[in-house]
C-alpha cells in the first residue's frame, strides 16, 4: 500500500495585519514624512531677492552657515545671534519646567497609588489635574495674561496694590525673569497631570508581592522608593524624559503667546518661534527650514543620548548561534 501524503495548504493571515497599519504607514508618509524631506530640500534655497516664495537660488549650506556661525552682513549675524539667543530660551525654559514637573508628578504618582493611603477622592483629583492638559495654550496663554499682566488691573498687580506692596504695576511680561518663570509654571501646570497618569501606570504594573517582601525584610518607605520603585521605573521614567524633551524642544505656544503687543519677547523666543518668524515676517523660507532640519538632528542626538542611558549594562547579552 503506497504512502499517501496530504498537503495542507497554510493560510496566511499576516497580509489582514498589513492592511489594518496601512492607513497609519500612509497617513505618516503624507503628513509627516513627505514635509520632513521637503524641509531638508528648502534648507538649501535662500532669498537674493525679492521673490514672492522667498526661494529663487541654490544657496547649498549657507543657511546652515549663517544660523550656526554667522557671516559677513547684519542679516546673518542677526540670524545667528537669535538663533543662539533661542536655542538657549529653550532649553532654560524646558529644564525650568521639567524639574518641578517630573518632581511634582512623582510624588503624587506614589502617593495615589500607595494602597495604604486611603485618599478619598482620588479619582476627582485625578480628572482635575489631568484638565489643564486638554484646555488650548490660547486659553491658557490668555487666562495667565490676565493674572500676571503689566496693567494695574491684572489680578495680581491688582491685589499687590491693594496691600501696598507695590506703588506701580509691576510688568510682569516685560521682565525677563518673571516672564520666563510664569512660562515654567504654565508649561508645568499643564503637563504634570499627563506625566503623573504615566509615571502611575508604571508603579501600577510592579507586582505587589514585591512590596510585601520588602515589608517583611523591614525596608522602610524612602528606601523602598529608591530602591525598588525608582529602578522598576526606569523604562518609563526615560519614556518620559524622553517624551518631555521632544515636546521642550518644539516650545512654541505659550512662549508666543505670552506677550503684550506685537512683538514677541526676546526673553522667551524658542527655536520654534524663530522657525516660525522666518517663515512669516522675514519670509526667508530656505532659514526656516535650515533652523527646523537642525533642530531635528539636535532632538534626535539627544534622545538617542538619553536612550543609551536606558539600557541595562547587567543583562546578559545574547549569544548568536553559530550555523
Amino acid at each position: 500500500m503506497a504512502n499517501t501524503t496530504t498537503k495542507q495548504k497554510s493560510i496566511s493571515y499576516s497580509k489582514f495585519g498589513y492592511m489594518f497599519i496601512a492607513p497609519f504607514f500612509l497617513v505618516y508618509a503624507f503628513f509627516m514624512f513627505y514635509p520632513l524631506i521637503n524641509t531638508v530640500r528648502l534648507s538649501f534655497f535662500g532669498n537674493q531677492g525679492d521673490s514672492v516664495n522667498g526661494l529663487d537660488s541654490f544657496v547649498g549650506l549657507q543657511n546652515y552657515q549663517f544660523i550656526l556661525f554667522g557671516g559677513e552682513g547684519s542679516f546673518a549675524q542677526v540670524s545667528h545671534d537669535n538663533f543662539i539667543q533661542a536655542f538657549g530660551n529653550t532649553f532654560l525654559l524646558w529644564i525650568g519646567n521639567f524639574v518641578v514637573q517630573i518632581v511634582l508628578s512623582l510624588l503624587l504618582a506614589v502617593w495615589f497609588s500607595d494602597v495604604r493611603i486611603k485618599t478619598p477622592g482620588t479619582g476627582f483629583f485625578k480628572v482635575v489635574m489631568y484638565m489643564p492638559n486638554i484646555i488650548t495654550a490660547a486659553s491658557v496663554a490668555g487666562i495667565f495674561l490676565m493674572i500676571f499682566g503689566n496693567s494695574e488691573f491684572a489680578a495680581v498687580n491688582s491685589i499687590l496694590l491693594k496691600m501696598g506692596v507695590l506703588s506701580e504695576p509691576f510688568r510682569f511680561v516685560d521682565n525677563v525673569w518673571s516672564s520666563r518663570i510664569i512660562v515654567m509654571m504654565i508649561q508645568t501646570w499643564m503637563w504634570f497631570g499627563n506625566t503623573m497618569l504615566l509615571l502611575m501606570s508604571g508603579i501600577f504594573g510592579i507586582d505587589p508581592s514585591i512590596y510585601e517582601a520588602a515589608a517583611i525584610d523591614g525596608s522602610s518607605g524612602p528606601s523602598t522608593f529608591f530602591r525598588i520603585t525608582l529602578p522598576i521605573l526606569k523604562p518609563i521614567f526615560f519614556y518620559v524624559v524622553i517624551t518631555s524633551l521632544i515636546g521642550g524642544l518644539q516650545m512654541f505656544d505659550i512662549p508666543y503667546m505670552f506677550h503684550v503687543g506685537s512683538n514677541v519677547n526676546d526673553s522667551l523666543r524658542t527655536v520654534a518661534v524663530f522657525v516660525y518668524e522666518r517663515f512669516t515676517g522675514v519670509k526667508n523660507y530656505g532659514m526656516s527650514a535650515a533652523a527646523s532640519v537642525i533642530l531635528f538632528i539636535i532632538t534626535v542626538f539627544l534622545g538617542m543620548l538619553i536612550n543609551k542611558f536606558n539600557t541595562d549594562s547587567t543583562a546578559p547579552k545574547k549569544k548568536r548561534k553559530k550555523v
